[in-house]
């Protein structure tokens, strides 16, 4: 994991304290995540015997930038939108026309509300994405890693979700670690 990664998710977890508002960011994640693929599924075509929705080719960089970033959590964000990708493809596959965009809308709606209650009725703050535009591409990294840990993984970011990991304790360490290894 990269120094700066490291320092954007100390940030991130400041916002992030109560273990209500992470449920809430799970089940944000996952409908803003299919709301936004889901109309893109509507088109698709096949490579090497494997159909690709728009979704997944449009979803493709940001995978790859999540891998980059820690590649234990980018793996677990790729298998779930892997299975996210291919729920998203059943639907658009048996429903159609105004049906299909209602439920996109409902995802997305839904997927913010979800977001927004969780801030503001378990943290008492607004979305760090206010403060941040670039948390946008955190949560799912926030979330993989509180599931990893959850399952008894310890990913490279554990000690920053785990409760009792107090971000300016990190940070101190983090900021020491890097004055012990250089020359």
């Amino acid at each position: 994991m990269n120094a700066m990664f490291r320092r954007q998710m100390i940030d991130y977890v400041e916002y992030h304290r109560d273990p209500r508002n992470g449920l809430m960011h799970v089940l944000g994640i996952i409908l803003l995540f299919l709301g936004a693929v889901l109309p893109l599924s509507l088109w698709h075509f096949d490579a090497f015997g494997i159909r690709i929705s728009l979704g997944a080719v449009l979803a493709l960089p940001v995978l790859i930038y999540w891998l980059l970033l820690d590649a234990a959590l980018g793996a677990g964000i790729l298998a779930f939108a892997v299975l996210f990708l291919s729920v998203a493809m059943m639907i658009a596959d048996h429903v159609h026309g105004f049906a299909l965009w209602a439920l996109c809308a409902a995802l997305v709606i839904l997927g913010l509300v979800s977001q927004a209650v969780g801030h503001k009725l378990f943290e008492r703050n607004n979305p760090s994405l206010l403060d941040h535009p670039a948390h946008l591409f955190l949560g799912p990294m926030f979330v993989m890693a509180k599931l990893y840990v959850a399952l008894g993984f310890t990913p490279s970011v554990a000690d920053l979700v785990t409760p009792g990991g107090s971000p300016a304790r990190l940070a101190s360490d983090h900021l020491q670690g890097d004055q012990h290894s250089r020359p």
